[in-house]
């Protein structure tokens, strides 16, 4: 009872004020079969070295990204974190840092969030960026909301390349909203073919470049015919060196832009926390969740920063509210922008070019193999191969050879037609033997 002060009495009396008959109904909206039932499988109580010993066991069954060739993507990828990125953001008034609730007092909060601001904005091609989000699946849904609050319409079409964690997550947040979402099914290269779904009630039209296949697509044509429906294009990226070398989407005429920016700055960390970037056009800003840093001048005529927007439910009404976002994901924002200051734009672009030679070596070497199929048309740095045999129980085949092959689509998608299909990608610190052990792998397997 030390962790569990209310006592049945309390708990009851609680209940009753809220109107709410037991605990459980609290939870009514969560599916059943998403619940818990009964206690976790874990002893009742140990010492702190038998925890140790015990998540160090459980730590050891798993094959870290760079103890092995390494080939998963599928919207997080392997990437070198200079040693400096994790010194910086241990530095105490960096670690320490949070959500600046009296902002002006927070000068160096602020600035390190104008800074990411204005990299994100160049990143992406567009006017306004915002303090960073969650990360990219719920930016992506932040940005339908956002069109639909433009348009007042109250739907979204989600293109055929779209991530399927990133289209759940958007379903997750719009429909609850009162919004409607229209599912496209998954396709290797169609993304053209979402103009066919939009009606006179269509907000947005959602669209992934590189898409979950590795295929890269100039969404321009695509802009104006969603543009000429009045709707909006929202542009999703999941792998943000991409943007180094490819198109930006603001000059492809994108009105929301939504990505993904672990891959700069922020290591793979088995699934996060990660950093949501954030963009749209100026006309749009008061429309766009979280916050907006601004830079002015004092009384004396000296820099400084102030938060100029602000609009989650935390700092005004909730009824005005356009979010409830709780955090800025500061300390994974600060690493993207220290990163981003190593590299500058040529070191970008460079990091972009090594990334898009790896995959094409991939390519290559996959090509050799017998029966196997690239299927992406245009890639930056990950392909779509289709196996002669189920990709999931190859990548089980190949993990025990110590490579990590890929991701199966089959995993994300399970039932979409796509069992043998597998996600390879390559980054710059996949090497040539890397490369060569799986060729000779997979010609192994398939002997």
């Amino acid at each position: 009872m030390r962790y569990l002060p209310l006592t049945g009495a309390d708990r009851r009396a609680m209940l009753a004020t809220i109107g709410a008959p037991t605990v459980d109904a609290l939870f009514e909206d969560v599916p059943a079969e998403a619940r818990r039932d009964g206690l976790v499988d874990l002893p009742r109580g140990q010492g702190e070295l038998e925890v140790e010993r015990a998540l160090q066991r459980l730590a050891a069954k798993n094959l870290p990204a760079g103890a092995a060739p390494f080939f998963c993507g599928a919207g997080a990828y392997r990437h070198h974190v200079p040693a400096s990125v994790d010194h910086l953001i241990q530095r105490s008034e960096f670690l320490t840092a949070y959500t600046p609730y009296q902002p002006e007092i927070a000068q160096g909060s602020l600035q390190t969030v104008f800074e990411f601001q204005t990299q994100v904005a160049a990143l992406t091609g567009m006017e306004v960026a915002n303090a960073s989000m969650y990360d990219g699946s719920t930016a992506a849904a932040e940005a339908v909301l956002m069109a639909m609050r433009i348009t007042r319409r109250g739907r979204a079409v989600l293109s055929p390349g779209l991530h399927p964690h990133y289209a759940e997550a958007v379903a997750a947040q719009v429909r609850p909203a009162g919004g409607k979402v229209a599912r496209l099914p998954l396709a290797v290269d169609a993304e053209a073919a979402s103009i066919e779904a939009v009606d006179a009630d269509t907000a947005c039209v959602v669209v992934q470049t590189p898409n979950l296949f590795g295929t890269a697509s100039d969404l321009s044509g695509l802009a104006e015919a969603v543009h000429a429906r009045g709707a909006l294009l929202v542009v999703v990226t999941t792998e943000a060196v991409s943007l180094g070398l490819l198109k930006p989407p603001g000059e492809m005429g994108a009105d929301i832009v939504a990505a993904e920016g672990q891959s700069i700055g922020n290591g793979l960390n088995f699934g996060g926390p990660y950093v949501g970037l954030f963009a749209t056009r100026e006309r749009y800003v008061r429309q766009a969740p979280g916050r907006l840093c601004g830079q002015t001048v004092d009384a004396d005529g000296r820099r400084g920063f102030v938060l100029t927007l602000s609009t989650r439910e935390q700092h005004i009404r909730r009824e005005k509210a356009t979010s409830n976002i709780c955090t800025n994901s500061g300390l994974c924002a600060l690493a993207f922008s220290i990163h981003m200051t190593l590299l500058g734009q040529a070191g970008l672009k460079r990091l972009a070019l090594l990334n898009h030679q790896a995959a094409r070596r991939l390519k290559s070497a996959l090509d050799e193999v017998p029966g196997v199929e690239v299927l992406t048309p245009r890639f930056f740095n990950e392909l779509a191969v289709r196996l002669p045999r189920p990709a999931a129980a190859v990548a089980e085949a190949l993990a025990a050879k110590g490579i990590l092959a890929g991701v199966p689509v089959s995993r994300l998608a399970p039932g979409a037609g796509f069992d043998d299909v597998l996600l390879a990608a390559a980054t710059e610190t996949t090497t040539e033997d890397d490369i060569a052990r799986l060729a000779a792998a997979l010609k192994e397997v398939f002997a």
